[in-house]
């Protein structure tokens, strides 16, 4: 946690949130030829969350609007949008559905989020790697507000995104492993 926020108790976080989007990163991360890394965002994300004092029966529920994505590459942002990859007019969304929270460390505010998102029309369960930023009880608009980071790496294969390019010096053109960075700051709902 940052020196300058606040150090909530869990009764300062239980109960309902909603993401602030202006203030909230869905990125992502993937290599290219085998050797440089590319990395995109989305940037249509809403969602809520629920803390609950017993942080196994938590909840989360996150939607992202698969058109939105950009890797400040227009010809690129076509083809992730394209049948090739995300086929965005088939499914306009990709979801995340918190199952359970695990605290690995109240010390520095560490915790495992698991749950399953679906690309693609494809659900595979996934576990973010999470860290609590930070709180204040009352923001420039009076609302409760904290933020949170979580990462983790998923394989594009287990949400059937198979198309790729062989390289003749071997390889291939799009790594099977994609990276994903979140920064969300959210709002009490009071």
């Amino acid at each position: 946690m940052h020196d300058t926020a606040v150090r909530p108790t869990i009764q300062d976080l239980a109960g309902a949130w909603t993401i602030d989007a202006s203030h909230s990163m869905v990125e992502f991360t993937a290599k290219h030829m085998m050797i440089s890394t590319v990395r995109g965002r989305f940037d249509e994300v809403e969602g809520a969350f629920t803390i609950d004092p017993d942080l196994s029966r938590s909840s989360a529920h996150v939607t992202i609007k698969a058109g939105s994505i950009s890797t400040n590459n227009p010809d690129r942002d076509a083809h992730l949008r394209s049948p090739d990859f995300l086929e965005v007019q088939a499914h306009p969304e990709l979801v995340f559905e918190a199952t359970g929270v695990d605290l690995v460390s109240a010390e520095d505010g560490t915790f495992r989020l698991r749950g399953d998102l679906t690309v693609r029309g494809v659900s595979a369960p996934i576990t973010l790697e999470g860290r609590f930023e930070g709180f204040v009880p009352s923001d420039l608009w009076g609302k409760r507000r904290a933020a949170f980071s979580a990462s983790t790496s998923i394989n594009r294969k287990d949400f059937g995104l198979t198309w790729n390019r062989a390289l003749e010096t071997g390889g291939v053109l799009v790594s099977d492993r994609v990276g994903i960075e979140l920064q969300v700051s959210a709002t009490k709902a009071e």
